[in-house]
């Protein structure tokens, strides 16, 4: 499985609280700071269609899903998954 989280990494609430629980789950992700990764802002804005962070993508057996902002239950699932 594979995860990452774009994030805003000044002022960003939902950006911290979805890494949190992402760590304190120990599930390892990347996290890109969409504020000074031109490309990366503009993946999730113009391919994903998102306007807000974090966004997170995650893949699983040939399998994606992406959401945006913070989301705990989409997290549990992506935690639920990772221990199967």
């Amino acid at each position: 499985m594979t995860l990452t989280i774009y994030t805003k990494p000044q002022g960003c609430f939902g950006c911290t609280k979805t890494k949190e629980l992402f760590a304190k789950a120990g599930i390892a992700f990347t996290e890109v700071d969409i504020t000074t990764n031109d490309q990366a802002l503009e993946y999730i804005s113009e391919e994903l269609g998102y306007s807000q962070a974090p966004v997170v993508v995650y893949e699983k057996d040939g399998s994606e899903d992406h959401w945006s902002g913070l989301n705990p239950s989409k997290v549990q699932h992506v935690i639920e998954l990772h221990n199967t």
